[in-house]
């Protein structure tokens, strides 16, 4: 299945939409749509996940590192995930604590924007 990316801004966070399945042979893309947000010079992202069909251990690994490139940045990469079968790969794995997790783009966004955000 084909993989694709909508990327906005909102309240100066930029937001990553994907849709598709995120797997060995995807993930490479995702990696890159990552580095090119964080290279604009914005510390602080959402990733949007609600239109992704398929999660694997390498798009994990892909957001994993891409939470450690923001917040070594001093920012921090947030996810927006409703799919249970998608949040049950986090739960599994034991990275739910490690993400911050949102219903709605609106609740993600402002708790990038909040000043204690960083974590």
């Amino acid at each position: 299945m084909e993989l694709r990316f909508e990327v906005t801004e909102d309240s100066g966070v930029s937001i990553l939409a994907v849709h598709g399945e995120v797997d060995v042979a995807t993930a490479p893309r995702l990696r890159q749509e990552l580095v090119e947000i964080a290279a604009s010079g914005s510390n602080r992202a959402v990733v949007d996940l609600d239109g992704i069909d398929f999660l694997d251990s390498t798009g994990l690994g892909v957001l994993v590192s891409g939470l450690k490139r923001f917040r070594t940045l001093g920012g921090d990469l947030l996810l927006v995930c409703t799919q249970h079968r998608i949040l049950k790969v986090f739960e599994i794995t034991g990275l739910l604590p490690v993400f911050g997790i949102y219903a709605t783009r609106a609740a993600a966004v402002g708790a990038a924007t909040e000043p204690t955000a960083s974590r």
